[in-house]
């Protein structure tokens, strides 16, 4: 008879108190997952977890501190969640997975929503904790004797492999909401049918496949469009702040041809969801779990039609102005595909053009203004701008502009809004400029204007209350085209309603 090693037992002894410790943690998560969740669920989150923990004490040869490495990555996954869900309102989803290489790239953009000081705390935790368990718990002698830790490996990875399978043939439905999703699924399970769900290529289709060209004027006219970042009226939840710290907008809106609010597929962040809808017309709901990040699906391969793609078609020249760097969000294999001839990015600004950490909108629009001089062709011109872009806690607030910006003194918890605001008036100032250029150009000529999504202020919705999620849109023509007056869209709607108004079909 073949007696059991104290290292077989070892083994199985940590991967149960670390499957017990999963659940804990993932108890602390918001939205907290349901204990009373399918059998199926459960098996998909044992099998994760048993065969993770399998994997790195091959590895290592270390059991207990391999225990304590997959809970910890699980407790960082919980932290970013919440860190996600307190900012976006949206839980850490598999799409989520390039953020951490990008948050290396780009760290402004997002450790801050962590927190700096839990970012470093938990970094040297990590490193801490890695140092004292590789020192304190060496492999046993024998590793690989079959009644030692490899019996015990062997034993561990087939219980969760076969996990595993099982829950995965029951093929657990998801609707892609996500806070649903976890709900009733869990962190790990979630994010398994997730991934799988990425493996199936979106069926939706562009409605610019289905329209024909018919603009029967003589000349076409320039059309630019601009995405202006976190742009919304925060005086529909502020009273306190001054009437014309939006005079421009509400001027291009009373001689708007038609104006309205715009239902877009982000909240705080999540540029590009609004960007692809505006850009494909294509709905959210048809994306599937591609909705979460549209344009990795298309530097992937997916090819479909865009605004741009049918204005190319009618002879105009289409640029994209965006100053960061083009292969954030992959744009600089994206806007090939979506049919754009030029991108013009960071590189074509210089430190100069900052207005805060970011290239002022005003730099922005008198590049606008030098490509429609000095063009000779028809141009179709996509803007998203930046400079209102967050974390806007990082920056200084200026008591001088509170009375520039407010009426009265604002409520405790408005620090971010007084940032925010400063940055808005630039906003605006843009939109006087643009418009002043589009008076002058000497062909027609029309300005397409809307926001992403409304910014992240948690503690601004706090003392004032939430807004909608709705952001401002205008559409504004050089020439008398009338008045349409007030009319709602959802985002993927925004570009065909454009056209449409226009006569391009």
């Amino acid at each position: 008879m073949i007696s059991i090693d104290a290292a077989f037992v070892a083994v199985l002894a940590t991967a149960l108190v670390g499957l017990a410790l999963s659940v804990a943690i993932e108890h602390l998560m918001t939205p907290r997952p349901l204990l009373a969740r399918s059998l199926a669920a459960w098996a998909l989150h044992c099998g994760l977890w048993l065969s993770s923990h399998a994997a790195l004490t091959l590895m290592l040869g270390r059991p207990w501190f391999a225990a304590a490495s997959v809970s910890a990555f699980l407790l960082m996954l919980v932290l970013v969640n919440n860190a996600k869900f307190k900012a976006l309102r949206e839980p850490f989803v598999f799409q989520d997975y390039e953020y951490f290489t990008d948050a290396i790239r780009h760290p402004r953009l997002y450790i801050p929503f962590l927190g700096w000081w839990k970012f470093f705390g938990a970094s040297i935790g990590f490193i801490f904790a890695a140092l004292v368990g590789l020192w304190t718990e060496g492999p046993p002698a024998e590793r690989f004797m079959i009644n030692g830790q490899i019996g015990g490996i062997v034993l561990i990875f087939f219980c969760g492999v076969l996990s595993i399978y099982w829950g995965n043939c029951k093929t657990l439905s998801v609707s892609f909401d996500p806070i649903d999703d976890i709900k009733n699924l869990g962190l790990l399970p979630c994010a398994w049918r997730y991934a799988e769900e990425m493996k199936k290529n979106p069926i939706a289709a562009s409605p610019f496949d289905y329209v024909e060209k018919n603009y029967k004027e003589n000349e076409l006219p320039h059309l630019v469009a601009v995405q202006s970042e976190s742009f919304f009226d925060p005086r529909t939840i502020c009273n306190d702040i001054k009437k014309n710290i939006l005079s421009e907008f509400d001027l291009i809106k009373r001689d708007a041809y038609v104006h309205g609010k715009l239902e877009v597929p982000a909240w705080g962040a999540n540029t590009v969801r609004t960007e692809f809808a505006f850009l494909t017309g294509v709905q959210q709901k048809l994306l599937g779990v591609h909705r979460f990040n549209p344009f990795r699906t298309i530097s992937a391969g997916w090819k479909l039609s865009s605004i741009a793609i049918f204005l190319k078609g009618m002879g105009y020249r289409t640029v994209c102005i965006h100053p960061y760097p083009a292969t954030f969000y992959r744009r600089n294999r994206v806007y090939p595909v979506l049919g754009f001839d030029e991108f013009i990015d960071i590189r074509a600004f210089d430190k100069m053009h900052r207005s805060g950490p970011y290239i002022g909108d005003m730099s922005v629009a008198e590049k606008v203004k030098l490509l429609l001089e000095s063009s000779k062709e028809q141009l179709f011109i996509f803007v998203i701008t930046m400079e209102n872009h967050g974390p806007l806690h990082l920056e200084a607030v200026d008591p001088k502009d509170v009375a520039d910006l407010y009426e009265k003194t604002p409520r405790k918890g408005s620090e971010e809004l007084n940032i925010y605001l400063r940055h808005l008036r630039n906003a605006d100032l843009m939109i006087g400029r643009l418009r002043e250029t589009l008076e002058q150009c000497p062909r027609p000529a029309t300005l397409c204007w809307f926001g992403d999504h409304v910014p992240i202020m948690p503690s601004v919705y706090k003392a004032y209350g939430e807004p909608t999620g709705e952001v401002e849109y205008v559409l504004w023509h050089n020439r008398d085209v009338g008045h349409l007056g007030a009319k709602n869209l959802k985002a993927s709607d925004l570009s065909m309603a454009w056209l449409r108004g226009l006569g391009f079909f």
